[in-house]
């Protein structure tokens, strides 16, 4: 499997940290196999296997492991000296209150701890008053377009090209490139993925009883990625198609989602008032692959699925972002660091005159020295339009 050096990286500079080291995102997108090349790596480093405590609780070995009581009682039984315990426990979400073993295992050993898990209660604040922030979160996405060529073992740059198709169809999660391009494996794993996320991290999690609403809710947002919505207007929609809905139990349903890792929802900001607003935002998915078996594989090739890659592009690259709003214009993506800010208007393509001036009024309207990029699938290279550049997307993503 790919060395994740990005975010095994994190983990080594964190290493000895007195900070629970909390590895987040969606199920199946690397978690497990980050937190074993972090274990191969303590070995590398002559950490005796006496201190190293690995538990992953999706196995059948730690079923009796049910409780934070139970988990506090094993660590501390397996302690046999005084050397500094480097404790993985891996999908610890499974384990009842595992929050209070933490922080006492925290309290009563030397120990350094790593904590994964598919679900945002692990950064809720609950947790993280309970700690005493004495947290350090990683976030890990399904492998970026840079990612997923190495694992494929590109050729050269025509293979680049055709290897991105198949990226924008079947997304980046990391069992896929074993799949050997064969379509039906790549669509029964995938269906199957998003089976397991929202029954395990979505329904068990939340005892949600209305799973046919779900199911109608994930559809209709694979429809509107890239458009402004409110939990209202989806259930006005809902209704008008014969399910009878209110908008808190939208609004709900989407945060189980989100918590879940498996949508996320951008806010707006207006960039002449400086502030967030409350009132409508975009959603997007965690992976194309899961979006499109969601929307139907054959529409892979759209508007909405170059929006959907790039956002989850920034996001990986550390960005906060938002989508933009200057007075009755809309700007695709700010993306906010504390080093800079960029503005992105994404579009298949900008050959169309029409569909050139659109985008370029959208940047232009903004007042300001920030970075102005447009994003597109354009044969183009240093290319500027009036002061804004012009990006191929896949050059952008190779980065």
């Amino acid at each position: 499997m790919l060395l994740r050096k990005k975010y095994l990286n994190q983990l080594i500079d964190g290493k000895d940290l007195n900070l629970i080291k909390v590895i987040t995102g969606v199920r199946r997108c690397g978690k497990s196999t980050l937190l074993l090349q972090y274990k191969d790596y303590l070995i590398s480093q002559n950490i005796p296997d006496e201190d190293i405590i690995y538990m992953n609780f999706e196995s059948a070995k730690w079923y009796d492991i049910k409780d934070y009581k139970d988990l506090y009682n094993y660590i501390k039984k397996n302690v046999k000296n005084q050397n500094k315990k480097y404790i993985l426990l891996d999908e610890v979400q499974n384990v009842e209150k595992w929050e209070k073993a933490v922080n006492s295992l925290l309290v009563d050993i030397n120990s350094d701890i790593y904590i994964t898990g598919s679900n945002a209660y692990l950064l809720s604040s609950e947790l993280t008053t309970l700690l005493a922030g004495r947290v350090l979160t990683i976030k890990i996405y399904p492998f970026s377009y840079k990612e997923f060529l190495e694992e494929y073992s590109f050729k050269n740059n025509e293979d680049k090209f055709e290897k991105f198709d198949k990226y924008l169809k079947y997304g980046g999660m990391p069992m896929i490139v074993n799949m050997k391009d064969n379509e039906n494996l790549i669509l029964n794993y995938l269906s199957d993925l998003k089976e397991v996320v929202l029954k395990k991290d979505v329904i068990n999690r939340n005892k949600i009883k209305d799973v046919v609403f779900l199911d109608n809710l994930i559809k209709y947002m694979s429809t509107v990625i890239g458009n402004l919505t409110t939990p209202n207007a989806i259930a006005e929609f809902m209704k008008k198609n014969g399910t009878n809905i209110s908008n808190e139990t939208v609004d709900s349903y989407l945060n189980m989602l989100e918590n879940a890792y498996f949508i996320y929802r951008v806010p707006r900001y207006e960039l002449k008032r400086k502030q967030l607003l409350k009132t409508q935002g975009k959603y997007y998915f965690v992976d194309n692959g899961l979006k499109n078996i969601i929307a139907g594989i054959s529409s892979y090739d759209t508007g909405s699925s170059y929006e959907n890659l790039i956002y989850i592009e920034l996001l990986r690259r550390g960005y906060e972002v938002y989508v933009g709003q200057y007075n009755d214009i809309e700007i695709d993506f700010i993306a906010i660091n504390p080093n800079e800010r960029v503005y992105y208007q994404v579009a298949r393509s900008i050959m169309d005159e029409k569909v050139e001036e659109r985008e370029k009024k959208s940047l232009l309207a903004i007042n300001d020295n920030y970075k102005k990029v447009i994003l597109t699938m354009d044969n183009v290279k240093n290319k500027q339009i009036d002061g804004i550049e012009v990006i191929n997307i896949i050059d952008f993503l190779m980065e």
